[in-house]
């Protein structure tokens, strides 16, 4: 079993700030649909796992894990994953999922910031853009290299600040704020902020910028898919209520125009992501 092993911040900001913050989260992403979502994106948790080599029966953490895309890749590969996050509704989905492909998979309530494992448990870590929404970006990355052992693995894929994703928050923070004192979620696909979180800690760190494309019918159905099923910006709809979702809405619709490179009539958006696998100093 793992056990508890908290570590102390290095962000300048309260523990009751914090707190209150991924109270607030955990109620977002436990909104909505966020499986629905994730379905889409589950080349992605793929292409992670196969870039990060794994090794058969290698002992895997999934952080920030969802409703279990990178967990599940990992299993294929005839890994032991334990897939953790903070919403037990989305473990809930996960198992589901792999219980459906008859893989083996074991889940733990636990917060990417604080995670209940003992150090060097891990042969390896994946997140696959989950764990970068973890408040404390400093915290999470010292857990990360915490639990996994020397020469393990660390495997990644991150939103990029300057992709059709970071473009999103960005036309939703104009409209609601997030709170003030946070780095942005997207810091994490920048290689020179990886670098930085992760320190000596880490070696060979290597980085990929890679490319998702979201297909919808149109800029509306893609629009409409995440006011219902992603909870932030359905959260952000229900801020801003009736009258002021509109403008919201429409500034989705013109965003997901303006990276629209289909020329039949439907949706075909190109959504960058950094790719990241380091191993364990």
């Amino acid at each position: 079993m793992c056990r508890a092993a908290p570590i102390s911040s290095v962000e300048d900001m309260s523990e009751l700030v914090l707190e209150g913050l991924k109270a607030k989260q955990q109620k977002t992403w436990a909104s909505g649909d966020y499986g629905a979502v994730a379905a889409l994106i589950h080349p992605m948790a793929e292409e992670t796992i196969q870039a990060a080599d794994l090794s058969a029966s290698a002992e895997v953490l999934d952080i920030a894990a969802g409703t279990g895309n990178a967990s599940i890749a990992a299993a294929r590969c005839g890994c032991r994953v334990t897939a953790t996050d903070y919403v037990p509704g989305l473990l809930v989905r996960a198992r589901e999922r792999a219980e459906a492909e008859r893989l083996p998979l074991t889940t733990e309530v636990a917060d990417a910031e604080n995670l209940p494992c003992a150090d060097g448990r891990y042969d390896a870590v994946v997140s696959v853009v989950g764990a970068m929404f973890a408040p404390d970006q400093e915290r999470t990355a010292a857990e990360m290299t915490r639990v996994v052992r020397r020469g393990g693995t660390i495997a990644l894929a991150n939103w990029t600040p300057d992709g059709f994703i970071g473009e999103m928050f960005r036309t939703v923070g104009r409209r609601v704020p997030p709170p003030p004192g946070i780095r942005g979620p997207v810091e994490w696909g920048s290689e020179e902020r990886v670098r930085e979180l992760f320190g000596d800690r880490v070696s060979d760190l290597r980085t990929e910028r890679r490319e998702f494309v979201f297909r919808f019918t149109s800029p509306e159905h893609f629009a409409d898919y995440f006011r219902e099923h992603y909870g932030p910006t359905l959260k952000a709809f229900e801020a801003l209520g009736p009258d002021g979702g509109k403008p919201l809405y429409d500034d989705l619709v013109a965003l997901a125009g303006r990276y629209n490179t289909a020329t039949d009539g439907t949706a075909r958006i190109p959504s960058a992501y950094l790719q990241i696998i380091a191993t364990r100093a």
